[in-house]
């Protein structure tokens, strides 16, 4: 199973904001869109991600002094991306080996979509469930 596949189920629509976009506008699209994170970009390039959790922690310190921040001053700069074509178990390994929740996906070096560990979650249960009714099947045959 790959990255393609589970972003052909969820969809491959990806919400962004710019490096410079006021913090209160990044927490509008997150609500606007109900979604836990944004891509952020700079000039047209992948510059980093926001999520909940980053906005939070900047509230945290002083919110007066957060309103006036940008995506660029809160997001996190260090970002692990992955592939169309890669498989959802390399995407868990590196999610778990790195303690992240989310993954841009680039294809041909531009953003493509999302995804994020519950995605990963969700296609290996809808897996396990569909081994297990074969395995019924199996048993209702062997009857």
């Amino acid at each position: 199973m790959t990255v393609s596949r589970i972003l052909d189920e969820k969809g491959w629509k990806v919400f962004t904001v710019e490096a410079s976009a006021p913090l209160q506008n990044v927490i509008d699209v997150l609500a606007e869109h109900h979604v836990g994170v944004l891509v952020v970009t700079s000039g047209g390039r992948l510059a980093g991600i926001i999520s909940e959790r980053d906005v939070i922690g900047a509230l945290s310190v002083s919110a007066a002094a957060a309103i006036g921040k940008t995506a660029a001053d809160v997001m996190t700069r260090s970002l692990e991306t992955c592939t169309p074509d890669e498989s959802e178990a390399s995407l868990m390994e590196r999610m778990n080996a790195r303690g992240v929740r989310h993954l841009p996906v680039l294809a041909d070096g531009k953003l493509a979509g999302i995804v994020s560990m519950r995605d990963v979650v969700k296609l290996r249960i809808e897996k396990i469930d569909e081994m297990m009714r074969a395995i019924r099947q199996d048993a209702e045959l062997l009857k």
